[in-house]
């Protein structure tokens, strides 16, 4: 398979999707952070002292999506039409489970901007929590699905894949 950020002699290229179809194109990407429970209370109950964390990481995890391709070398620039960032607090296991679907009407997939609003909204939590909290982990970062396009629909595994 080759590589299709190289032309021939090597050299770094943005791939042209001139010829391909506009399809609807769909990215979800999931990640974890874990913190201490009683961060987590304070987060919900609206008790950290930079403001609502939430609703903050929200905002920049949408305009980091907006942001992408000015982030990513090679990454194509995209008529974004819809970002979707969701907090799931799991206070028993100490973790939020964070979500980013972005979605478009385009010749190419939306998969690093999914990826990319899901690294700034736990960096966004992050941020907001490591004066009260020294022990933040941010984890598992992944794409769990993308559709459009001519592969269609796929889904990711749960299970890293790890080659030896």
């Amino acid at each position: 398979m080759a590589l299709t950020h190289l032309d021939e002699e090597g050299r770094a290229k943005m791939v042209d999707v001139t010829d391909k179809p506009v399809t609807r194109r769909l990215a979800v990407a999931r990640g974890t952070l874990y913190l201490q429970p009683d961060t987590l209370r304070m987060i919900e109950e609206g008790r950290m002292s930079k403001g609502n964390v939430f609703e903050v990481a929200r905002v920049a995890a949408i305009m980091a999506a907006k942001q992408t391709s000015s982030l990513i070398p090679l990454c194509h620039p995209l008529n974004i039409t819809n970002v979707e960032i969701s907090f799931t607090p799991l206070p028993h296991e100490g973790r939020i489970d964070i979500e980013s679907r972005v979605s478009l009407m385009g010749q190419t997939g939306a998969e690093m901007e999914a990826l990319t609003s899901l690294s700034v909204a736990a960096l966004t939590i992050y941020d907001m929590c490591k004066g009260v909290d020294k022990s933040l982990i941010i984890s598992d970062l992944h794409l769990v699905h993308k559709s459009g396009g001519k592969s269609g629909e796929f889904w990711f595994s749960s299970v890293p894949h790890r080659q030896k």
